[in-house]
């Protein structure tokens, strides 16, 4: 495991990309994908972290709190997220009303707070590029929760969709605080390219990147396939992510 891995599903459906004790922990959090069959449940039950549950494509029903709230998503590319967000100590369960994907994510969090759950409304979409550049880092980008609307919470989430053929994550910047992609493709061949740092990865459907903080990470997708990424980042104690720090050599192509 390192800055970038190509993870496959255990025979129980499950993806590990990073533990606070163990694989990747320089990211400082718990990230997991789950596949769920119709009729699967997964429970959620931590003392000491908060946790963030995202539907990635298919159905499944929230159950916490004594709420129950239903959710659908095709896919990640024609429809937006929900996304369920509990403190330490708070139970949920999610059971699969069709067979279903998701992404779990988790850090240690002293703060206790109200679960949110958040639906498509409630999800704005900014698209960016498009008049930079000639539309080459043309790009959707979605903040789920951050600094800005869960100041209470040590993580951020949101989702990005590269348009086929452009950049994103453009221009190239960095942040002292770790951040993970997981990137998936609205074709299974698709791929794209990862620059972390110095260095240049190949992405894939279902890959993951684990960026250190202070690297840069601009990112492309190939022509004909759009790429989509699940953006996570840690907030560092007394240091939380509000800004990017662009790339001053790259800062002259913001004029343009």
């Amino acid at each position: 495991m390192g800055m970038f891995d190509y993870l496959k599903f255990d025979e129980n459906g499950t993806k590990i990309i990073s533990r606070t004790d163990g694989t990747n922990s320089n990211m400082l959090m718990d990230i997991t994908v789950c596949r769920l069959k119709a009729g699967e449940t997964v429970a959620v039950a931590e003392t000491e972290k908060e946790t963030a549950v995202l539907l990635l494509e298919g159905a499944v029903t929230y159950s916490f709190e004594g709420r129950t709230e239903k959710a659908t998503r095709k896919n990640v590319f024609e429809e937006a997220p929900y996304c369920l967000h509990i403190c330490k100590g708070s139970k949920a369960e999610i059971l699969a009303d069709a067979d279903s994907e998701i992404l779990i994510q988790m850090t240690e969090n002293k703060n206790e707070f109200e679960s949110k759950f958040y639906t498509p409304k409630e999800c704005k979409i900014e698209l960016m590029g498009e008049s930079q550049w000639e539309g080459t880092a043309k790009r959707e980008v979605l903040t789920i929760f951050d600094y800005q609307n869960a100041p209470y919470s040590n993580m951020v989430i949101g989702e990005v969709i590269t348009k086929a053929g452009r950049w994103s994550s453009y221009i190239p910047h960095s942040h002292p605080q770790p951040e993970v992609y997981y990137y998936k493709f609205d074709h299974p061949q698709g791929f794209g390219g990862a620059f972390i740092g110095d260095n240049v990865f190949k992405v894939a459907d279902g890959s993951a990147a684990c960026i250190p903080g202070g690297l840069t990470h601009p990112q492309t997708a190939a022509p004909g396939y759009n790429m989509y990424y699940c953006w996570m980042i840690r907030h560092l104690e007394n240091n939380p992510w509000t800004t990017r720090d662009n790339d001053p050599a790259h800062l002259w192509l913001l004029e343009q």
